[in-house]
């Protein structure tokens, strides 16, 4: 995806050229949008499901009384702690570096997604994401989301949560000795 940054002055103000232009992109936009919003949402759902697994396969409601009000990052770190410590006291699993990787991308994918100002959105597809503020002043920030790189963020969310359910799965054999 391409960045831009516009100089910010006095006001927070996106220029749209084309309105009916930019209308038509956020047309074309919506369904993609709001797959990835339901694709993250079954991700989640999985790693709620995989992190009640490890308190105790009886019962999910002490994992769900754990990861109440928690967010994704935080879930995402108790899963790496959980699968650091399998991994020291059991075995080394495969793929764990790059499940961990797609799982934090996704989310801050996501999370641009889902914040965006999406009424900004311009005539070529830059979508205003956030106001950055440094010692060189204030910019504010916009991400081009191409029908290609929305496309490429639902295939990562599904490419993960598939990862997701095959690595715990290969943990489940490891553990109970059955590779």
């Amino acid at each position: 995806m391409k960045t831009k940054l516009k100089d910010f002055i006095q006001h927070l103000y996106h220029e749209i050229d084309d309105e009916d232009k930019a209308e038509e992109y956020l047309d074309n936009a919506l369904p993609s949008i709001g797959l990835i919003v339901m694709y993250f949402n079954s991700l989640e759902s999985s790693l709620d499901s995989v992190l009640c697994e490890n308190f105790t396969d009886r019962t999910d409601s002490t994992g769900l009384i754990v990861l109440n009000k928690m967010n994704f990052a935080s879930k995402v770190d108790l899963f790496k702690r959980f699968c650091d410590d399998f991994q020291v006291a059991v075995k080394k699993l495969d793929g764990y570096e790059l499940l961990i990787n797609d799982l934090q991308e996704s989310s801050r994918l996501r999370n641009m997604v889902v914040h965006a100002n999406w009424e900004s959105t311009d005539e070529e597809g830059y979508t205003y994401i956030r106001l950055k503020i440094s010692k060189n002043g204030m910019k504010q920030e916009y991400v081009q989301f191409t029908q290609e790189s929305l496309q490429k963020i639902i295939e990562l969310i599904l490419k993960t949560r598939f990862s997701l359910e095959e690595f715990w799965e290969y943990r489940n054999d490891v553990l109970h000795n059955r590779v």
